[in-house]
């Protein structure tokens, strides 16, 4: 047995009097710049900030999880054994696969890893995935807790901490964040509405209904001096709290904050172990990257599913199964490598499949599907899309053309005759061809279901375990 399996299972089964002898009990965050180009990347630490009390588990300190591209490790000094870890994704990390990087337009962006405050001295290691699977060391620093160099300045309040409910300590539950962007004062009931109302759908989805006694959801009252987030494309520019704007990598409907610190100031003044950000919007859009964050538009009828569906990626670190809508990634997943995400597969050895023990024997691997008619529906509404965006169609045009979509393939999706069965249907990933999802539909495939297929429920439960276990 290696020394990593052993480190593993040791910290695996570690007890909360082992948190108490490593950790103070409070939170230290690691804010640092990540910057380069596809071909280069380099880390450069900003700062260590003190923040309040750790509201993560004290039992499960190693993510054993194989989640993200990107993995964190505090290493104790003393023994040179991982003591924390989280595996995340960034958006750096999305951005180097974009063909601004390729050309090699060199970009720098702030990101932030948070830990439990190590009694001793730790070194700090981030680590990044290679295309066989495993993490090779980026960058290497070491702190000492006691130093005069770590920031202990009192936190600035920015609004009011409210809980909508609350099932457990901080440290027994998973703690989710909402925040809200382009409110303002005014508008202080609206944010509280559309988060009930949000919220709301999130825990009336499985498997997030079953598991709500596992969950404490607050909310944090932000004002904006102004109504609504920016959108570029439509020359509308607004500064806000948290910075949240449309057509990030010049994705129309993507959402996305670079004001990292920002957000974790404001964030800090509640205990959280993940963050949804509602954006005071008509318009259509969102985001979610694994362990960083999620966002959605407040306004729009599909507003709902777009919180459910973005959370599943940052808090699960689920793909994206959909791939006839056009991204700004090039290549998001190297062809030949097998991807990190649960709920897609390469392909790669058909007899091992990633998500066997939930497939049938009756199941043919890959499993038929009627691609074909899938994505002439599909390419057409896209195509169509893009024209009505283009010609500034309204958002109830839009919304129209989403329920018309629906309406032509979600009956086509149903009648498949693998429905409800899980298996290997290719097209995944904003790829048509070499990657396949789970099932022939779900949440994080089509608008359509109401519900994860049993792949992605499964890689969400195995998330909740890391902070309730």
């Amino acid at each position: 047995m290696n020394r990593v399996l052993l480190l593993l299972l040791f910290f695996s089964t570690a007890s909360a009097g082992d948190f108490d002898k490593l950790f103070t009990g409070s939170t230290l965050r690691f804010d640092y710049y990540h910057s380069g180009v596809s071909s280069e990347e380099h880390i450069s630490l900003d700062k260590i900030r003190l923040e309040g009390k750790w509201p993560g588990g004290r039992i499960k300190l190693i993510d054993d999880t194989n989640l993200g591209k990107y993995l964190f490790e505090v290493i104790d000094l003393k023994t040179n054994r991982v003591i924390y870890s989280r595996g995340f994704a960034s958006i750096y990390g999305e951005w180097e696969t974009t063909r601004e990087a390729r050309r090699g337009v060199w970009k720098s962006i702030h990101e932030s890893q948070r830990f439990p405050e190590p009694k001793d001295k730790v070194q700090l290691v981030l680590k990044k995935r290679l295309n066989n699977g495993s993490f090779s060391e980026i960058y290497s620093t070491v702190i000492d807790p006691k130093s005069r160099f770590i920031d202990r300045s009192p936190l600035h309040e920015y609004g009011k901490v409210w809980t909508l409910f609350e099932n457990g300590k901080i440290e027994n539950k998973v703690d989710i964040l909402i925040l809200g962007d382009g409110y303002t004062s005014k508008e202080k009931k609206k944010f509280h509405s559309d988060v009930k109302k949000l919220v709301g759908v999130l825990f009336d989805t499985e498997p997030f209904k079953s598991q709500k006694k596992n969950f404490n959801v607050r909310a944090i009252d932000i004002a904006s001096d102004r109504s609504g987030i920016s959108n570029p494309r439509m020359h509308f520019w607004v500064n806000t709290p948290l910075g949240l704007s449309f057509n990030a990598f010049d994705s129309d409907r993507y959402v996305l904050s670079f004001e990292n610190e920002a957000i974790r100031e404001i964030a800090a003044n509640a205990p959280y172990d993940a963050i949804m950000m509602v954006a005071n919007t008509r318009k259509y859009g969102g985001g979610g990257i694994f362990n960083l964050y999620a966002t959605t538009s407040s306004d729009t009828e599909p507003a709902a599913y777009v919180f459910v569906h973005e959370f599943g990626h940052s808090f699960a670190g689920l793909a994206d199964e959909y791939y006839t809508s056009s991204v700004a990634y090039e290549d998001f997943n190297a062809p030949g490598v097998e991807p990190w995400e649960p709920n897609a597969t390469a392909l790669i050895d058909p007899e091992n499949l990633k998500w066997k023990k939930y497939t049938a024997e009756s199941t043919p691997i890959p499993t038929p599907w009627n691609q074909e008619q899938y994505d002439k529906a599909s390419y057409e509404y896209q195509k169509k899309r893009t024209e009505m965006r283009a010609k500034g169609a309204s958002e109830s045009d839009m919304e129209k053309l989403f329920r018309e979509v629906k309406n032509i393939t979600e009956p086509m999706l149903r009648s498949e005759k693998y429905f409800g069965k899980v298996g290997a249907f290719e097209g995944a990933m904003y790829r048509g061809k070499g990657l396949y999802r789970p099932e022939a539909d779900c949440i994080m495939f089509t608008r359509n279901p109401d519900q994860f297929c049993k792949v992605c429920s499964a890689g969400i439960l195995r998330v909740i375990t890391l902070y309730t276990e």
